[in-house]
């Protein structure tokens, strides 16, 4: 069984819009700045939707961890770099980065959540010219973004009713894709169990065969390759892994003997980690093309949501997703599929 991945990498797309900064500083060291942007309403929907971007920065001239470079596999140990000398300054910062980017989803899902309720209140005729009362977002969470970023999802619509491969699926977009040509966007099938384990392939790879045997797999998409998925602490920073939502990861094959490591010392469990046999993968423009096309939602969804399926998977996904995201797209959950 062989395994890859990815450096995961966002990409927010924001021309042509209009940005309204809000910043804010999260002790000395750093500045959370979330950037609201709208645009043109969509006729099918009838509400404006934005993009939400944050930036976390610090003080001193050391520059990101992530970096600007483009590193389309992770290989062995290093696949993030610690810029501090101090050990107990990297965890500090870790913990504040870890935070900082839950922050931001759960900031932006809930000014989504007030931009509705704003539009169903002018309506209503009932404009009282300030935003409703804030109200906790909850753990499960999901609405609709305009373009696709890593870690959000692609929901197929009824337009994939009839294609196997893809109809009813929710797909976790690990990488948001560039224009490079190795470097398009890709992701997992996550709502398709395979109902078998690895112990079933007979691999050949020592760590599946043994501290991994009894691990469940998924299906993860129509492309040769496979991915790994670790759900983690959300402080937890561990090596051959990259974080692509807060509290998930994913690893290549060069990871799993630490990965089988940390399984022995008990510091991770067996059931901690889920295989996905294949995987999806585009073009930057392809998918692009599908997504006007009609093809897929492209939704953020809660990190609670997102490893709460992983822990049960079930194709129940697709419909609490599109369930969660309301509207239109909830009346679609609970039609039946096309006739193909």
């Amino acid at each position: 069984m062989d395994l890859c991945a990815v450096h995961a990498k966002n990409l927010f797309h924001t021309n042509s819009f209009c940005h309204r900064p809000i910043s804010s500083h999260l002790g000395r060291t750093r500045v959370f700045e979330i950037t609201v942007s709208r645009r043109k309403p969509y006729s099918k929907v009838g509400y404006r939707p934005f993009v939400v971007s944050a930036t976390g920065k610090k003080n001193h001239g050391n520059s990101s961890s992530s970096g600007n470079e483009e590193r389309s596999i992770p290989e062995g140990d290093g696949t993030r770099g610690n810029n501090s000398s101090d050990g107990n300054k990297s965890e500090n910062n870790s913990e504040k980065c870890h935070h900082t980017n839950l922050d931001w989803r759960e900031f932006r899902a809930k000014l989504y959540r007030d931009e509705l309720k704003e539009i169903s209140d002018a309506d209503m005729h009932n404009q009282g010219g300030t935003l409703p009362n804030s109200k906790p977002l909850g753990t499960q969470w999901a609405h609709p973004i305009p373009v696709p970023e890593a870690g959000c999802v692609l929901v197929a619509t009824e337009k994939l009713d009839g294609i196997r491969t893809f109809e009813r699926t929710v797909i976790l977009l690990l990488r948001s894709g560039t224009r490079h040509h190795q470097g398009g966007p890709f992701g997992i099938v996550i709502n398709r169990p395979l109902h078998k384990k690895i112990k079933h392939l007979k691999p050949t790879n020592h760590d599946l065969l043994t501290t991994f045997s009894d691990c469940s797999l998924h299906f993860g998409g129509p492309l040769e390759a496979s991915m790994v998925l670790l759900k983690t602490e959300e402080k937890m920073k561990l090596p051959g892994f990259e974080e692509v939502i807060p509290g998930l990861c994913f690893g290549s094959r060069n990871s799993l003997d630490d990965a089988a490591g940390l399984v022995k010392k008990g510091i991770l469990k067996p059931h901690d980690f889920r295989f996905f046999v294949g995987y999806a993968g585009w073009q930057l423009d392809q998918l692009r093309d599908e997504i006007e096309s009609d093809y897929w939602y492209v939704a953020a969804c809660s990190s609670s949501l997102l490893c709460g399926a992983l822990s049960d998977p079930s194709e129940s996904l697709w419909e609490e997703i599109l369930q969660l995201m309301g509207g239109h797209y909830s009346k679609l959950s609970r039609k039946p599929k096309q006739d193909m």
